[in-house]
């Protein structure tokens, strides 16, 4: 399933194929698999991901859905979510727990996108080889 592009995800989730629960399952077994190798995440939501993919094979079910409904992805943790860490990849931001979502997260949540959880990156987005983050390289 981690070679399939969206487009072909959003199809087997449309033609029932497979359940977004399932997918989401599958992707947050490889992401904690390979997450002390990769570092690529800073925080897994689990609980909050497998919430979300049952909401969006509801949606599925209703017709609803579109094409990101029940997507499995991840954002990167310069973008604020309400209740979920956000550390901007910083020592300084470590335990701040945004009091809002950004624009970009609500659109994701809106088309129905399921948050895996928020991605490691360079110290506030300065730079680009992943080196500079508080929680190691990636």
């Amino acid at each position: 399933m981690h070679n399939k592009s969206i487009k072909e995800l959003s199809q087997a989730l449309a033609g029932k194929e497979i359940s977004s629960v399932e997918l989401t399952e599958y992707f947050l077994q490889r992401a904690e698999k390979f997450n002390a190798a990769t570092n690529s995440y800073i925080t897994i939501t689990r609980e909050t991901a497998l919430e979300q993919a049952k909401a969006a094979d509801q949606l599925i079910a209703d017709g609803k859905g579109g094409t990101l409904t029940g997507i499995p992805l991840a954002h990167k943790d310069i973008f604020c979510t309400k209740g979920i860490k956000t550390s901007c990849g910083s020592k300084m931001l470590d335990n701040f727990d945004a009091p809002y979502n950004a624009t970009v997260i609500n659109k994701f949540a809106d088309a129905g996108a399921v948050m895996l959880g928020k991605a490691n990156m360079d110290e506030f987005a300065m730079g680009s080889s992943n080196e500079n983050s508080y929680y190691g390289v990636v």
